[in-house]
């Protein structure tokens, strides 16, 4: 596909956002789903209005914020250019929808969880350096509440968040819990992330978190960096549905 994109490959969702908003989203999931390749022109600002119904204002609005999120880039004499993956903020909570929700294979939620191993597991050993009597006994309090509330999913996968934040808290590393947090809250609102746990997920969890818990309540770093990697890596393995078809 080359020159100008065709206006037929964008479809607006049903949607009450504000115009905006939903003009940017549907541009941002037309290049995620592959409808426009890299370096490919969008179409001008003037057939976009009049096909989304909104201001040429609203158009200039949406393709501030795509270049903002790093999907297109506005070059003089060639229009609104489309960028590579590379250049894409996958941070970002539209972009990373996108890429997820398009992902068949779920391989962007392979890769998301090795990142976020990598980071937890660093953190889960900072903790285990750092932690002083009262976090160990907040990381204890965190596990205890895990246990009480096996018998509710729901509940139960809170406290499951309230035991990763706390480790991220105790190991005093801003920017990677600031990241691994993203990550992880981002990834927890797709059905697809939680995907298709076996029957004993939850005892087995409980059991990766004691462990972790241990080795930082003990000052073991290498063990306790080990633990949260084989945690997160085989949880999400154990769930993953891709692997099980």
């Amino acid at each position: 596909m080359s020159g100008r994109g065709q206006i037929k490959d964008l479809q607006a969702p049903e949607s009450r956002e504000r115009p905006a908003d939903m003009l940017m989203r549907a541009i941002v999931d037309s290049i995620v789903a592959g409808r426009y390749e890299a370096e490919q022109a969008l179409p001008p600002e003037a057939a976009l209005a009049e096909h989304f119904g909104v201001s040429r204002t609203i158009v200039r609005e949406s393709m501030k914020r795509l270049e903002e999120k790093g999907l297109v880039a506005v070059q003089q004499g060639r229009g609104t250019l489309v960028q590579p993956h590379s250049s894409w903020n996958v941070l970002d909570p539209v972009v990373l929808s996108a890429v997820i929700s398009h992902d068949e294979e779920l391989h962007t939620l392979d890769e998301l969880t090795l990142v976020r191993g990598s980071l937890e597991g660093v953190m889960a050993a900072q903790a285990a350096e750092r932690a002083g009597d009262e976090g160990r006994a907040e990381l204890s309090a965190a596990l205890d509440r895990m246990v009480a509330l096996t018998g509710d999913y729901d509940q139960f996968s809170e406290a499951d968040a309230v035991f990763h934040r706390t480790v991220m808290d105790l190991s005093e590393n801003f920017l990677a819990s600031n990241i691994a947090y993203t990550l992880y809250s981002r990834a927890r609102s797709f059905a697809r992330f939680e995907g298709d746990p076996p029957s004993d997920a939850i005892d087995r969890t409980v059991d990766e978190h004691r462990a972790v818990y241990e080795a930082i309540a003990a000052g073991k770093v290498a063990e306790a960096q080990q633990a949260m990697i084989d945690h997160i890596v085989g949880s999400w393995e154990r769930r993953n549905p891709a692997r099980k078809s």
